[in-house]
């Protein structure tokens, strides 16, 4: 992988990791009850959240214009991991055998395709 690649790949891995965060800010936002069904919507964590849908989407954009079109599905995956630590650390969920062997099988398959 050479440098212009690898740069490239860190906008797809920072819009990703952003992403992960977008969608914590939205199950927070469901969790809670509100007053109208316009309030769902038009909360301060839903208006935040897709605003930074929208950033990870503009550097996913960027990203591909450096990182072959093979590689950026496999780097974007790399928000299962993500998203599995932020259940754990934010809505304390389990995480069990089965979800560790996935995990390390996204993580193996990564590299693989990666290399």
């Amino acid at each position: 992988m050479n440098k212009t690649v690898a740069l490239y790949s860190l906008f797809i891995l920072f819009g990703t990791f952003i992403s992960a965060i977008s969608q914590v800010l939205l199950k927070k936002a469901a969790l809670k009850t509100y007053p109208s069904k316009i309030r769902e919507y038009l909360n301060p964590l839903v208006i935040t959240a897709y605003l930074i849908f929208v950033v990870a989407t503009l550097c996913s954009v960027f990203a591909y214009r450096g990182v072959p079109l093979s590689l950026g599905p496999v780097l974007e995956s790399t928000s299962y991991i993500y998203i599995t630590i932020f259940g754990m650390r934010f809505f304390h969920e389990k995480l069990n055998r089965m979800k560790l062997l996935a995990l390390i099988m996204i993580i193996a398959g990564i590299i693989v395709a990666s290399i």
